[in-house]
């Protein structure tokens, strides 16, 4: 019988562990897998590097924001037949009071946009902004339809749109996550707005912070041990690893091989992640721009400073949650809609701010800025001065990215209460923007359970008259 040579003899004794050492001392560092974030190439010449959604959660006033209606200020109070309401609302009659919108209206810009006193920071850069006035979704209730802004299905289990772009493109920063989401809430979907569902598990959103916590607080939970010094936490890890790495060897294990992969991305997120969140290198012009310091725009202000820092270091998808914890989100005003000048103040500095950081450091040209909700608000009352749900018309815009500035697509009809011209559906604004980054939304598809599925189910339409 021949003798194992020395080779054979450390590979196959002490389970293993004589192979580690003798791959430590061939090779001096640990073995290395495929990074399954590495960029990309787009499948056709993209306009778009990144995302950064400014979600609005609750469902923001269409009417009384940026879809000016004379006619509603002419028929405030009048009684209108709306087919189709809730009835679980408002009962079986279908008549209803038309409430004009709270806040006055005036034009800005070269391209003359309308927009309320609500906004008047964000009025600023109507120029630069792409409105759609003619969105419609599915669903009628938040849950429902926050799950099918973010995954394109209003109850089963989907990867979010986040993880689609990272799965399609990679990340441009291969020590930072490619998908991160700032200050989510747990409600209305919660971690379920940012996951990778049947995507490998790489693919996941990171949380930054939680809503309801204060965002000089926020960022990523259990990124720092305290307890080792770095080189001694390289040595363990490495070693750790190597043992990961040998087991997925013998047995191929997807889960495995994604718990490796990200295993090592948070290892290397320590090392540069709280830099990126730190924001106390920032001018104070920079800060002050933001709003942050002032009670009303601190927590978005911070954010949004955020979400340009993590767009500047690479991440490709980014949102910012202006969202709570509570059982009616906060642009959910059913019987108090001058609450929305409070959510304003909140946001408007902070957004215009982003915007006009994002340009100056020419990252909008190739930054898709999204702000909306999963839904806008009916024209008529509910209760005084409450609007409830509407998901057949309502507002979205974005900028940047390719999008054509100082345009408004589409329209609602008279009162702002349904989608009549343009008309586009929240599949259709996916579609777009994945061809924006270089992406088709037909070919974006992931094989699970026998059958092929992408972000947009068998939906969607690229609307080109949105692009520049």
């Amino acid at each position: 019988m021949m003798c194992p040579d020395r080779r054979q003899f450390l590979k196959t004794t002490g389970c293993g562990f004589g192979s580690l050492a003798l791959n430590a001392m061939l090779s001096g560092t640990a073995q290395g897998t495929s990074n399954p974030l590495a960029p990309q190439p787009p499948l056709f010449p993209a306009r778009a590097k990144r995302i950064i959604f400014l979600f609005m959660s609750g469902g923001p006033s269409h009417v009384d924001s940026f879809d000016y209606k004379p006619d509603l200020i002419k028929s405030d109070g009048k009684g209108f037949d709306f087919i189709g309401v809730r009835k679980t609302t408002f009962g079986k009659k279908s008549e209803r009071k038309l409430l004009k919108p709270l806040w006055d209206f005036k034009q800005y810009g070269e391209s003359g946009q309308w927009v309320s006193e609500l906004f008047p920071h964000i009025g600023k850069h109507v120029d630069d902004l792409c409105f759609i006035h003619s969105m419609h979704t599915e669903g009628v209730a938040h849950g429902p339809s926050t799950l099918f802004l973010h995954t394109g299905a209003t109850n089963l289990v989907r990867p979010s749109i986040g993880s689609w772009v990272t799965y399609g493109l990679g990340t441009e920063n291969e020590n930072l996550p490619g998908f991160v989401t700032i200050m989510p809430s747990s409600s209305k979907g919660g971690p379920r707005n940012y996951s990778n569902a049947f995507l490998p598990a790489i693919h996941q959103g990171t949380s930054v912070g939680r809503a309801g916590l204060p965002a000089s607080e926020a960022t990523i939970r259990n990124l720092k041990n305290t307890h080792l010094p770095h080189d001694v936490q390289n040595r363990q890890f490495n070693f750790l690893q190597e043992l990961n790495r040998q087991q997925a060897g013998i047995k191929s294990d997807h889960n495995l091989d994604a718990a490796i992969e990200s295993f090592d991305l948070a290892f290397r997120m320590q090392m540069n992640a709280p830099d990126i969140l730190d924001l106390s290198d920032e001018s104070k012009s920079t800060t002050e721009m933001y709003g942050i310091g002032e009670k009303s725009t601190d927590t978005y202000g911070r954010q949004c400073l955020m979400a340009r820092r993590l767009a500047e270091s690479g991440v490709r998808f980014i949102q910012v949650n202006y969202a709570d914890e509570s059982v009616n989100p906060k642009w959910d005003q059913h019987s108090n809609m001058p609450k929305h000048k409070f959510h304003a103040e909140a946001t408007d500095q902070p957004v215009a701010a982003l915007l006009q950081d994002l340009k100056q450091r020419g990252l909008l040209e190739d930054t898709i800025v999204w702000w909306g909700g999963e839904f806008g608000r009916t024209p008529f009352s509910q209760g005084k001065d409450g609007r409830d749900h509407n998901p057949r018309g309502f507002t979205t815009w974005l900028a940047g990215g390719g999008t054509k500035p100082g345009y408004a697509h589409g329209a609602t009809d008279e009162i702002g209460h349904e989608a009549v011209s343009g008309r586009l559906h929240m599949h259709d604004l996916h579609a777009t923007m994945l061809h924006l980054l270089g992406l088709d939304h037909e070919r974006l598809t992931y094989n699970y359970a026998g059958r092929d599925f992408r972000l947009t189910d068998v939906f969607g339409k690229v609307e080109s008259k949105l692009f520049a």
